[in-house]
């Protein structure tokens, strides 16, 4: 493999310095670099940040193949700057047994675009009942750490507290799609006024606050790790905060989405707005940037959740919940964080590279961008403006809610251990 020399880019925001990547890995980051041979990437104005790692991320594959694939669902990781992702379990079959979560596993290792490291679900067949083999996945080549019936809750306590106990033992965590399903029955948006002038099911802010409470104190008792999956409303994060101030082992992520858009939205009636949790209010919104920015919230994580058009392209109450979110999800943090002031670039690849690669354990991602460390690097043009066209995806869905939007920012060049994955914006 061929040097390259990225000259002059700005390392997590900072001073500009030169970064020699030779085969896998950083040779040298310093200024005045050279190489003879390197390919030379001028990199002046652009941000250099450790790859990012998505923990929640839907492939679709196996079974969903209409939606997205392993393959596309990568491709569209490298385009939006990620190195790593963590595929939930809901697929069918469902990733609840060794054999389906190393099926995931290898084709990720096929696709080339980016690491793929499957979650295994928490119960057989995402029907909260019976713990699947937790153990087994973990042993698998796959290396499971992180378990998540996402898309459904464990909502039986009982069930819970033995997850948690389970994956104690080798260190995993079990991460919780907080949703109360009996507050939810019949629920399409949140619950408050815009519901009620609608007329929509409401989806109240307890149904989500009472589980997190509930597991932060299972976790407590059980002396283990939870994480808690798209967090979305002001009292959650306040449970979050009161449990991290007492010491329990909890982290939490929160969706580009639910930094930026409301449930004022729903008013257009398009179902590309209606996702799992729904959109909030304006005061949750405040709440939850504020919290990603003081660290209540550890993460963002994208809940990329592809559905073709047939599937969103309907009545909202028939439209399938969810939203892609891979290729935009570093310009809405841009967008939501950074250009209000409320992180800085080093911010953004600590909640979107190195916590993330910390919580699910991914091995060579989330490292610091210096001499001997693997080569998983996104170079980022800061001063672009664009507007978002779903027909330039690599996703093979298009539901996302910023069609015709222009947001700042554009991933340039991604690096997967040290060869380009994406390059001009455009995929290797």
């Amino acid at each position: 493999m061929s040097k390259i020399l990225i000259r002059g880019a700005q390392i997590l925001g900072g001073e500009p310095q030169d970064v020699l990547i030779d085969g896998e890995t950083i040779e040298a980051v310093g200024t005045g670099l050279s190489a003879e041979g390197a390919e030379v990437i001028e990199a002046a104005g652009r941000i250099l940040l450790p790859g990012l790692v998505d923990l929640h991320t839907h492939l679709r594959e196996p079974g969903r193949e209409d939606s997205e694939t392993v393959l596309t669902g990568t491709r569209a990781a490298a385009s939006g700057g990620y190195t790593a992702v963590f595929a939930m379990a809901n697929t069918f079959p469902v990733a609840d047994t060794a054999g389906v979560v190393e099926q995931v596993w290898r084709l990720g290792r096929e696709s080339g675009y980016c690491d793929v490291q499957p979650i295994g679900a928490v119960t057989v067949g995402l029907e909260g009942k019976k713990l699947a083999e937790l153990g087994a996945m973990h042993d698998s080549a796959a290396g499971v750490t992180v378990f998540s019936d996402d898309g459904k809750c464990v909502d039986d306590a009982v069930i819970m507290r033995r997850a948690l106990e389970y994956v104690k033992a080798f260190g995993g965590v079990v991460a919780q799609h907080a949703q109360e399903p009996r507050l939810t029955e019949g629920a399409q948006m949140n619950e408050g006024i815009v519901s009620a002038e609608l007329g929509l099911g409401g989806w109240p802010a307890v149904a989500e606050e009472s589980i997190i409470a509930r597991d932060v104190l299972l976790a407590e008792h059980v002396g283990s790790r939870v994480h808690i999956c798209h967090l979305s409303t002001a009292g959650s994060v306040e449970i979050v905060r009161w449990a991290k101030s007492r010491g329990i082992d909890v982290t939490a992520e929160v969706t580009p989405h639910h930094l930026l858009l409301t449930d004022e939205l729903v008013r257009t009636y398009n179902p590309v707005y209606k996702v799992n949790p729904p959109l909030r209010t304006e005061r949750d919104v405040h709440a939850l940037r504020e919290a990603l920015a003081d660290g209540t919230i550890d993460i963002v994580a994208t809940d990329h959740a592809p559905h073709p058009h047939e599937d969103k392209d309907c009545e909202w109450a028939a439209a399938a919940m969810g939203m892609v979110g891979l290729e935009t999800a570093l310009s809405v943090v841009q967008r939501t964080m950074v250009e209000t002031g409320l992180l800085d670039w080093a911010g953004v690849a600590d909640r979107m590279s190195f916590a993330p690669a910390r919580i699910g354990r991914a091995r060579g991602h989330g490292r610091p961008v210096s001499a001997g460390e693997p080569a998983n690097l996104t170079l980022v043009d800061p001063a672009y403006r664009g507007v978002v066209d779903p027909a330039d995806f690599a996703s093979r869905s298009r539901n996302t809610p910023y069609e015709g939007r222009e947001l700042p920012g554009r991933v340039t060049h991604t690096f997967l251990r040290g060869r380009a994955t994406l390059v001009d914006g455009k995929l290797a």
